[in-house]
């Protein structure tokens, strides 16, 4: 049984207000995509990796990836017109080429501090529920709100939890997901967890953390930095 990484590359990061896209930048003279990659590439047990990418940089990706020993990199597809539409693309290419048990890790190229650990409990997860979504628990205050600037009502914060990538499955079940999504119209659901509630199945939680921060905007991009300078001190237990 193969395991894979599917790295959704294929935004052009509008938020982030730059001149390329975010997955592109260069923090430390390596571009964020890079350490994304390299978690994956690291990982004993993952077998192979694909990249949605956005149109026009198919080859500075492999030209990065050849530059920083990317190895593991066997496909490089199109990006689609939205997330969903991206991931799609993904698995069906990997569908010509692996099983249908085969485990696939949908991740984001714009959460390059994803951890080993947290891949490994994607995997297990995965393997033993049938799907696996990285979570970690909501710490903050949780309002609703119907004008953006007020509100009159919230939500118990114990019975939410907030999604990361990577989010696991066998690669023939999200195949098949997306193509029952076709059928009933569903487009653009803003991510495979939210597509397989939508579809009416249950999804498991799997390890998260909070350094496994998605780089959104400048802000991001300074966490980011400091992270990678980060050493936590002796004395602090995990």
């Amino acid at each position: 049984m193969a395991n894979l990484a599917l790295i959704i590359a294929g935004g052009s990061g509008a938020r982030m207000h730059q001149s390329i896209p975010k997955q592109f930048l260069s923090v430390n003279e390596r571009p964020v995509i890079i350490y994304t990659l390299e978690a994956f590439q690291n990982h004993a047990d993952i077998d192979a990796i694909a990249v949605v990418c956005i149109e026009g940089w198919e080859q500075v990706l492999w030209a990065y990836a050849k530059q920083f020993n990317i190895h593991k990199l066997k496909y490089v597809v199109p990006g689609g017109k939205n997330g969903q539409d991206s991931i799609r693309n993904g698995v069906f290419e990997l569908e010509k080429y692996y099983d249908p048990e085969d485990i696939v890790l949908i991740h984001d190229s714009i959460r390059p501090m994803v951890s080993a650990d947290i891949i490994s409990d994607c995997i297990v997860k995965t393997k033993k529920f049938g799907c696996a979504i990285a979570t970690i628990p909501c710490a903050e205050a949780m309002l609703q709100t119907e004008d953006g600037l007020s509100s009159t009502g919230s939500y118990p914060r114990d019975h939410l939890k907030r999604t990361q990538t990577p989010q696991g499955f066998p690669l023939g079940k999200i195949c098949d997901l997306h193509r029952r999504a076709l059928e009933r119209g569903i487009t653009n659901s803003v991510a495979s967890c939210t597509l397989m509630i939508e579809m009416g199945e249950q999804v498991h939680f799997s390890m998260g953390s909070e350094k496994n921060i998605k780089l959104t905007t400048v802000d991001d991009i300074d966490i980011f930095k400091a992270l990678l300078l980060a050493k936590r001190a002796d004395w602090l237990k995990d």
